[in-house]
């Protein structure tokens, strides 16, 4: 039901063809993201993507908006730490039309400066909101903490510093080196005709042209350590971070289904240990953040600062219990989480979206499509002792080098940066 073409230019498409359904999910994706950000201008990439709505030379900025109305579903874009995307969610008989404006979009757009900088006010306004949502923050701090002074660890948006520097001419410029046709994967599912969306694609981007910016080299390195952000909020929220592969890795199935046992649902050993069986948070859970070039595995949660430490100590212990296999999983804890992995990837595969995201990325960072019984025969296969083999390579060498992020009412007398780093200093001795 996969098919795959590539244009003149050098576009590559992919499309799945559901027959029952009435809507088409189309996507574009290009290879460009915050890794290209030129230094003292970080955001830049975010920005361009906002920009691209603003206008072009035969459409402005409140037209494309009333255009993307008409249409019904959902038109927008979004900036990932390895890409960005332009996604349209809509009925297909509007296909032609959000084909032809997303062209219009990405080979016209004029990119005036007065709405330039309007953006970038909005833009600011984005990263305020992310300094007032405490979860959001403890995950960008993490992000800082394990990826000091690398593209991973800045956040998307840029910041108050970097924003305000970028100009229309950056934008531009950005756009003119990084939009190029090798670069870009176009990709639909749902009521689409592979044969007829090439053309539609090919009269609407044909004209694109240009050779792509050299990709940096990304050598992503991790640190482990304490971030403390005190700040007037009543729970102590956290994140501790764990060195991980990159999205392609091989043994990337069983770190899915130890993820699952860890901290995946209501059944998982953290849920049961700090919620179910001592009350201590309202939720914890854990996850896999995976990228190009690295990844990190990830426990969150919140709770009062008088139990932080504890919280904190005991989500460690369950990590460090599964990565020694001193608390070894059993047939049935296996058997749970593959249910648990095998039913998440069937009904996301219900929503075209989520299949048309799948082809994109999996183009992106695979060259190929994994299709779905692939998926469901990697997990089947996967024992006890292939989850074993894996915590002793990944996981034994990862965790004496935890990072953690705290952000919480501003408590001495239950924490402190001295307080935190002396705690995961007696975790890396133990596991020693």
């Amino acid at each position: 039901m996969y098919r795959h073409g590539r244009l003149e230019n050098g576009i590559r498409i992919v499309t799945e063809h559901l027959p029952s359904s009435r809507s088409v999910s189309l996507g574009v994706l290009i290879d460009a993201g915050p890794q290209d950000d030129p230094p003292g201008l970080y955001g830049l990439a975010h920005l361009s993507e906002h920009a691209v709505f603003q206008g072009t030379s035969g459409r402005s900025a409140f037209e494309i908006a009333r255009l993307m109305d008409v249409a019904g579903g959902q038109m927008g874009a979004f900036t990932a730490r390895d890409y960005t995307c332009f996604y349209a969610n809509v009925l297909d008989e509007y296909l032609t039309y959000a084909t032809e404006l997303f062209g219009d979009m990405l080979l016209n757009s004029s990119f005036p400066d007065d709405h330039i900088e309007h953006e970038k006010q909005a833009v600011l306004r984005e990263i305020g909101q992310v300094r007032d949502t405490p979860l959001d923050r403890v995950h960008q701090q993490l992000k800082q903490m394990m990826w000091p002074g690398q593209a991973l660890g800045r956040a998307v948006q840029g910041n108050s510093e970097t924003v305000p520097r970028v100009t229309a001419d950056d934008v531009r410029g950005f756009v003119r080196r990084h939009y190029t046709p090798d670069r870009i994967i176009i990709a639909a599912a749902g009521n689409v005709e592979h044969d007829a969306l090439v053309e539609q694609i090919r009269d609407g981007f044909w004209r694109l042209s240009g050779t792509p910016a050299s990709r940096r080299t990304m050598h992503s390195r991790f640190r482990s350590g304490v971030a403390l952000d005190e700040s007037p909020v009543s729970q102590a929220y956290f994140a501790i971070g764990v060195e991980a592969p990159a999205y392609c890795a091989a043994d990337r199935y069983q770190l899915f289904l130890l993820n699952s046992v860890l901290g995946g649902g209501m059944s998982s050993r953290l849920f049961r240990n700090l919620r179910e069986e001592r009350g201590l948070v309202f939720g914890i859970s854990s996850e896999l953040h995976a990228y190009r070039d690295a990844g990190a595995w990830v426990i969150e949660g919140s709770t009062e600062p008088e139990h932080l430490r504890s919280v904190v100590a005991l989500a460690i212990l369950e990590l460090q219990k599964l990565a020694t296999f001193e608390m070894g999983i059993d047939e049935e804890e296996l058997w749970t989480a593959k249910m648990q992995v095998r039913g998440q990837h069937l009904l996301a595969a219900e929503n075209a979206h989520t299949r048309m995201s799948r082809l994109a990325t999996q183009e992106l960072y695979f060259g190929r499509q994994i299709s779905e019984a692939e998926v469901l025969e990697k997990i089947e296969t996967i024992t006890v002792a292939d989850l074993k083999q894996t915590c002793r390579r990944r996981w034994l060498p990862a965790i004496n080098q935890l990072a953690l992020s705290v952000v919480g009412p501003e408590a001495p007398e239950c924490y402190s940066q001295e307080i935190l780093e002396g705690l995961l200093g007696e975790f890396a001795f133990c596991a020693a």
